[in-house]
């Protein structure tokens, strides 16, 4: 038999935190709820990221809501990405429940229902401010990395930002910039090489074709203006309370490499954006990114290196990140080493791959001497979970097996109503949702290159215009040296000279020979 009192002695000591602090629940024993042993989060360490993972129907969603809703609540704005549409229940009260009570009994604290603010934000035709990016803003780097271009394909991208600096070519979505792929090979060549050295029109055609591979996935609208501004996602209510950010991305699914784009991306401008703020009291931001794997799988190792730097460098920009998924092993470990707090729901068993994984995932967390660890992973209850977090001094607190709180928020969905009344409240969706199409190097290189076709065929047609005047020359030249040929000869001019009596005869003229003859005659 466990002993209770020193368990509840060490989770209330581990669990006590000189500033706020999010409460998750009370801790359990011997599958019993201690009450009042709260489990907390201090708010000071939200910046140093975390995991929540669970089998599916776990709980993982109502984790995330709950965590979510007392962020707000303590003014620290937070973004979601919903990609199953079951969050936008946050916005509207719980209507409260018997089996609620009797939960929040248990743990020691009071149920009190309630709302948060709520933004929504889309990538796609979904119902929300649009968001997008510029090609500019992604850098050519972070493009290639998108891309998973190779060394000399990355060298051609770099060439292309170049080129359009130096030309003041606006690159703002992904026709702009296989246009300007297209004229470095083409119509532009001379140009391009007599400045940069020559380009590959193999390796432009392959750029191309991955460019064409992420428009499938429905990039060409994300690329645009106008471009978000992150410091958007930071905003309070007039009530004080962090605005909560909903991204709804229930059509991305089979999209991941438009998912990945848009979370890499989003990570770096907030990374260049913010201001290095050291230990701040609570976290500026925190970002939820349900169904992590998507962003993972099937990811280049370059991308994945990316993705590694900003989740370790990010932190300093007061800025959190929560990866939700169903298993840790979904998590590259040079991510997860990162991850200062842990949630994790039950994990299931069915085959022997999920033992092993279970295996690994156990020793994800601090030994403990209350609890088996891997064979709870099987045991745990839905709204249950083992969670360790980092204290004020950095230092994991106990592994506590854990009652979740019931989420002040709605359990459930909104229907079309309550998310239209939602946007038509929004300050943001009108600056964002405007259609901008401004002249850019699409335009600009069309242009250049129906100025060069207009002279090309001018030219052809003066060439063809002044061969046609050579030859006619040529040929009255032709005709007038034979006549003075034929006239200059004796035969010419004999025929000459018969031909020109017979027409002075035939008019009754005679010639000055024939009068001289016949005067002869006389004498």
């Amino acid at each position: 038999m466990t002993d209770k009192v020193k368990f509840i002695e060490d989770i209330n000591s581990g669990y006590t935190f000189k500033g706020s602090s999010i409460i998750l629940g009370g801790a359990m024993v011997d599958k019993e709820c201690q009450t009042n042993s709260l489990v907390k989060i201090p708010m000071k360490m939200m910046n140093r990221h975390g995991l929540i993972a669970g089998a599916t129907g776990s709980g993982k969603t109502k984790t995330l809501q709950i965590l979510a809703e007392q962020l707000s609540t303590n003014s620290v704005p937070v973004l979601l990405m919903d990609i199953k549409g079951d969050l936008s229940g946050i916005a509207a009260e719980s209507p409260g429940h018997p089996k609620i009570d009797e939960r929040h009994e248990k743990i020691g604290l009071p149920f009190d229902a309630g709302t948060s603010p709520v933004e929504f934000l889309t990538l796609s035709d979904e119902k929300g401010a649009r968001l997008r990016a510029t090609v500019t803003e992604f850098g050519p780097v972070l493009f290639s990395k998108i891309l998973d271009l190779t060394d000399t394909q990355s060298g051609i991208v770099a060439v292309a930002f170049k080129y359009c600096d130096d030309k003041s070519l606006p690159l703002l979505d992904l026709k702009d910039f296989r246009k300007v792929l297209q004229w470095m090979t083409g119509e532009g060549k001379k140009e391009v090489q007599g400045e940069y050295g020559r380009m590959s029109t193999a390796s432009t055609g392959a750029i191309i074709r991955k460019i064409v591979v992420l428009e499938q996935q429905g990039a060409d609208i994300f690329f645009g203006e106008r471009s978000f501004d992150v410091d958007d996602l930071t905003r309070l209510d007039e009530n004080g309370k962090g605005m909560v950010s909903i991204l709804r991305l229930t059509d991305i699914q089979d999209k991941p490499k438009l998912f990945s784009t848009f979370m890499l991306q989003m990570l770096a401008e907030v990374y260049a954006t913010f201001p290095e703020e050291g230990d701040l009291e609570q976290p500026k931001l925190v970002i939820f990114i349900d169904e992590a794997h998507l962003v993972f799988q099937n990811a280049s190792k370059a991308l994945l290196e990316q993705i590694e730097a900003i989740v370790k460098l990010i932190r300093s920009k007061g800025v959190g990140l929560f990866f939700v998924t169903q298993n840790p092993t979904d998590i590259p470990d040079a991510v997860l080493g990162q991850l200062g707090m842990k949630i994790q729901h039950a994990l299931r068993a069915f085959t022997a791959k999920d033992r092993k994984a279970i295996k690994l995932s156990a020793q994800n967390y601090p030994d403990s001497d209350y609890y088996d660890v891997e064979k709870l992973l099987t045991e745990l209850g839905i709204g249950e979970a083992l969670v360790t977090v980092l204290n004020e001094k950095g230092i994991p607190t106990p592994l506590a097996h854990t009652m979740l709180r019931a989420p002040q928020s709605r359990m459930d969905i909104l229907v079309d109503k309550e998310i239209n009344a939602i946007i038509k409240k929004s300050m943001i969706m009108k600056k964002y949702n405007e259609e901008i199409d401004r002249e850019s190097a699409y335009e600009v290189l069309n242009e250049k290159i129906e100025l060069s076709q207009q002279k090309e065929h001018q030219a052809e047609l003066k060439k063809q215009k002044e061969k046609a005047t050579k030859v006619t020359t040529r040929s009255r030249r032709g005709e007038k040296s034979m006549i003075e040929k034929v006239a200059s000869s004796s035969a010419g001019k004999t025929i000459i000279r018969e031909v020109t009596r017979g027409l002075l005869g035939a008019l009754g003229i005679r010639t000055s020979r024939r009068r001289r003859r016949n005067r002869n005659s006389w004498f």
